[in-house]
């Protein structure tokens, strides 16, 4: 005789691919607990116009400086959300700037950028394109 307690009998059900607890959970209406919560953190204003590509999602460079891109995302931490934004230089394929703030104000985004020219120093001043998606932040 083998002894089997709870965590056994589930090891041995999943092992022969029996979904017993997910057709009793769903026999009783149970869901199982969803962790985290859900950012929305852009509404888009639908009557402006969509920002135009301008490097066609062409991300190539001859040379370093010649083609940066930027872009912010949220993290999420003990302490609760925390927003970055960076610089990559897509010939070398590296940050070159970065910020880190827990408001989102365009401030940060524009700190990153600062940051990378402080950074890499361009020799020539090339054309700065600033184009955003999301027209309204909240």
């Amino acid at each position: 005789m083998q002894v089997y307690g709870a965590d056994k009998v589930w090891h041995q059900l999943k092992r022969e691919s029996i979904q017993v607890v997910r057709w009793l959970m769903k026999q009783l209406g149970l869901e199982g607990v969803k962790r985290g919560k859900i950012v929305r953190n852009t509404v888009a204003d639908k009557t402006l116009p969509y920002p135009w590509d301008r490097v066609n999602w062409q991300f190539k460079a001859d040379r370093p400086n010649q083609l940066w891109v930027s872009d912010f995302t949220y993290v999420s931490t003990w302490q609760g959300w925390l927003c970055v934004a960076f610089v990559i230089d897509v010939f070398v394929r590296c940050i070159v700037g970065w910020r880190m703030s827990i408001p989102m104000h365009t401030d940060f985004v524009l700190d990153a950028l600062e940051q990378a020219l402080y950074a890499r120093q361009p020799e020539q001043a090339y054309e700065l394109w600033f184009t955003t998606a999301m027209q309204k932040l909240r």
